[in-house]
């Protein structure tokens, strides 16, 4: 089967993020299917960009065939975004001719965070006679309008809701990663029988081959900790207000005087900001670690006790959510406080940790207090459980086939 993958913001192990699309597909050509993964040469998630002259350029990854399009740079949320959202949407149909004569697509995936790839991926998809699926990262134009403070009377916002409809009511298969958003959708136009759940995963490989050793300052700090007969609570990743940080510093001045230390890793644009609220709230059981390589990630998550992920209390969140964090920490075998008001809440539907409120800092803290007086084999037990549970329902080994399941039964 050929399949057509349109991700504006595709990476891959060499680019960097966003790694769905490249798993998805790496394990569809184990399976002996052919893929080209178009996508923009430009992306804010990215660590390299594809260097090339031309408007576009071919390549080989692990057999996918990339076709990148030379699109506008931009930074930022503005309108250089959006300008750049509109030359890649440019570029996808100055390559049509391709998938029309050369290389008919049987499937068609329309596959970006927003809605607007829908049109060209259904203009290909009618002329090949091949599937279209819409495969949904996060509700657009929603998340905008209720987390960015949009108007739904923009001009900008109006067409994001017109292709989105037009995607639930044009695509055979409406993937979704959010787990409550059907009525949602149907309710813009999607018929219930499109529906079909694919969240995000983990790639099994990477936790089974060979590890990179952390850094020596993490090394000697965290061993620093042990010696002092601490309870570690990690936390690795970006440090961004979504990440709902702030409150985790409160609950840490609650347990100063407690053995309960958190070791915060990674980087972001709110890091300065709360080193320095730590400072402002004299904290002497947190501590900010410099961010790591992905590879490095596996060590630091063994090193702790526990680990902490929180959320901020965001309406957007009723649909579900699905952080590759958590299925991290939950591969770990690590017991996970889970500080979250969601549709979906994987922690406690494994039996992996302890969930409280969102934005909670006193909920956090007994929850800190709780999991650190825990016996040892509970909380082995906790992250046993959360393992078992990312392998059977998250290894994108299984997720791949369940999207082929989808889009051929639909």
């Amino acid at each position: 089967m050929r399949i057509l993958y349109i991700n504006h913001y595709a990476g891959s192990p060499r680019h960097g993020m966003e790694f769905r699309p490249y798993y998805l597909a790496r394990e569809w050509v184990k399976a002996g299917h052919q893929v080209n993964m178009l996508a923009a040469d430009v992306s804010h998630l990215r660590q390299l960009h594809p260097q090339f002259a031309g408007k576009y350029h071919d390549e080989d990854i692990d057999g996918i065939r990339y076709t990148w399009c030379k699109t506008r740079p931009y930074e930022g949320n503005g309108v250089g975004r959006v300008l750049n959202i509109f030359s890649f949407l440019a570029r996808v149909m100055g390559l049509s001719g391709r998938y029309l004569k050369q290389w008919k697509p049987d499937v068609v995936i329309a596959s970006s965070t927003y809605p607007l790839d829908t049109v060209p991926a259904a203009w290909i998809a009618g002329k090949t006679g091949a599937r279209l699926v819409y495969e949904v990262h996060d509700l657009w134009p929603l998340t905008p309008v209720e987390v960015g403070g949009m108007s739904k009377k923009h001009p900008f916002i109006r067409l994001l809701q017109w292709a989105e409809d037009f995607g639930y009511k044009r695509a055979d298969t409406v993937v979704s990663m959010l787990p409550c958003a059907k009525d949602y959708m149907m309710a813009h136009g999607m018929a219930a029988e499109k529906y079909a759940v694919v969240p995000n995963g983990v790639d099994v490989g990477e936790w089974q081959g060979d590890t990179l050793a952390l850094p020596a300052e993490h090394r000697m700090r965290l061993a620093e900790l042990k010696a002092q007969g601490r309870f570690v609570v990690g936390y690795a990743g970006g440090h961004g207000l979504a990440n709902a940080l702030d409150f985790l510093l409160e609950a840490a001045a609650q347990l100063q005087g407690t053995p309960i230390s958190f070791a915060l890793v990674g980087d972001g644009p709110d890091k300065a900001a709360l080193a320095a609220r730590a400072a402002e709230l004299k904290l002497d059981n947190v501590l900010f670690l410099p961010s790591i390589a992905k590879r490095s990630v596996p060590n630091f998550l063994a090193e702790c006790d526990a680990l902490y992920i929180g959320w901020r209390k965001l309406p957007i969140y009723r649909f579900g959510i699905n952080p590759n964090k958590l299925f991290d920490y939950m591969m770990a075998g690590k017991p996970v406080i889970h500080s979250v008001e969601a549709g979906n809440d994987m922690v406690k539907d494994a039996g992996a940790g302890i969930s409280v409120g969102a934005e909670d800092p006193s909920a956090i803290a007994d929850a800190a207090r709780r999991m650190a007086v825990l016996p040892l084999a509970e909380r082995e037990r906790m992250g046993a459980a959360g393992k078992a549970y990312v392998l059977a329902n998250h290894d994108y080994a299984v997720l791949a086939r369940r999207f082929l399941a989808a889009v051929r039964l639909s």
